[in-house]
């Protein structure tokens, strides 16, 4: 009860935040400094180690919106076969990722992707483990028309659906003031956005520790590990942690040596072929998910250019230790064995041999094995308490 009433508590701060906003066009952005009472008991802020949150100007938060967004987010009936909603992959019980390597689509077809974490994901200056969209109206809209996913050949479908059923058609007339054909598939992709951009967690004991100079938040191991993370592990230069806040990631794109390492040979040919493709109409989000190999080009498939050949996203480390596996493929269990990765120079195993655009800040580290336990101790202290209950990560 106590995790929901934080939740609740910190999307409540939220949109009053950007009720605020929505007043004064000056302020897009929603403030994350207000601290509130949870039970009388002890003031929290959930949202304590995080910046104010981008909110666009022409798609301002309100609760309605928001609800509206997540009725969307989970209706079955945006796919091919009714099976399939945002949630199939997203799941709140594990942090709105599915715990699986690949994610999973209609008739159980595979992909080639993990799916990331949506909580957060509003930080991120382009969506995708690729960064193929600007944004979460964006990327709200790919799922859907993508054939190993919800499989729909076009939104018409969707719009068939919102515009028919009474409470769609009354709720978008509410919010948007559009009904019947002037519904169109961008506003069900800002209700969507709304709902996503609502999912913000922070509070983690780390937060407690840096931001609200609480000295008990970590243990012995996980301030060693803070140290090492700042330090000779270097993972700091990716996964950021500012004066004021810290989103642990950098938003940039790097190769780090996982899944093109197995597939350099096939390299110019899956280049030449790819852009081909892509030259005739071919769309990028059915390609690099339905091709295991063309999935390895990652942030190449998306502005063409040779240094960003097998480079992906950096992912956030928020709640890192609730949406395993790890990696853009899903191909590490544990947080160890992503370590041993680094520390390796990104190769697994250590005698690999590394491909020939991997990013010049990759190198060995040469941690102990002790030093690797505490860097993982360290990355458990940054779970939302909303969240603890999902894996018992340490508070």
């Amino acid at each position: 009860m106590r995790n929901l009433l934080l939740l609740s508590v910190g999307l409540t701060t939220l949109l009053a935040c950007s009720q605020s906003s929505d007043n004064n066009p000056e302020q897009p952005a929603v403030v994350a400094s207000q601290i509130v009472t949870v039970n009388k008991q002890a003031h929290v802020n959930p949202l304590l180690g995080l910046p104010s949150v981008p909110i666009p100007a022409d798609n301002p938060q309100t609760p309605e919106k928001i609800s509206l967004g997540e009725t969307l987010f989970h209706d079955q009936r945006f796919s091919i076969d009714g099976t399939v909603s945002c949630a199939n992959c997203h799941g709140k019980k594990l942090a709105f990722t599915d715990g699986l390597p690949v994610s999973m689509g209609h008739k159980r077809l595979t992909g080639t992707r993990n799916a990331p974490t949506v909580v957060n994901a509003a930080f991120y200056k382009t969506q995708f483990l690729d960064g193929r969209e600007p944004d979460l109206e964006g990327q709200s809209k790919q799922p859907f028309i993508n054939p190993i996913e919800h499989g729909l050949s076009d939104h018409q479908a969707i719009l068939d659906i919102v515009r028919t059923d009474f409470s769609y058609s009354a709720a978008f007339l509410s919010i948007f003031g559009v009904s019947d054909q002037e519904l169109t598939i961008d506003h069900v992709a800002k209700a969507i956005a709304s709902f996503e951009r609502s999912l913000i967690s922070g509070n983690s004991a780390f937060d407690r520790y840096y931001f609200a100079a609480d000295n008990q938040a970590l243990s012995a191991a996980q301030i060693r590990g803070l140290q090492l993370f700042i330090g000779q592990g270097r993972c700091v230069s990716c996964h950021t942690i500012e004066q004021d806040h810290a989103l642990f990631t950098d938003s940039r794109f790097y190769n780090i040596g996982i899944g093109i390492n197995d597939i350099q040979a096939d390299i110019p040919r899956l280049i030449k072929a790819f852009l081909e493709a892509k030259n005739q109409g071919g769309n990028v989000d059915a390609m690099v998910l339905s091709d295991k190999k063309t999935s390895e080009l990652g942030r190449f498939a998306v502005t063409e250019q040779l240094s960003d050949i097998g480079a992906f996203k950096t992912p956030t480390l928020r709640n890192i230790v609730v949406t395993a596996p790890y990696m853009h493929d899903g191909s590490f269990k544990t947080l160890k064995e992503v370590i041993i990765h680094y520390n390796n120079g990104g190769v697994t195993p250590a005698d690999a041999e590394a491909n020939a655009f991997l990013d010049g800040g990759i190198r060995p580290l040469k941690l102990s094995n002790e030093q690797m336990d505490d860097l993982v101790a360290f990355m458990q202290a940054l779970t939302s308490p909303e969240y603890v209950i999902v894996k018992g990560a340490r508070q």
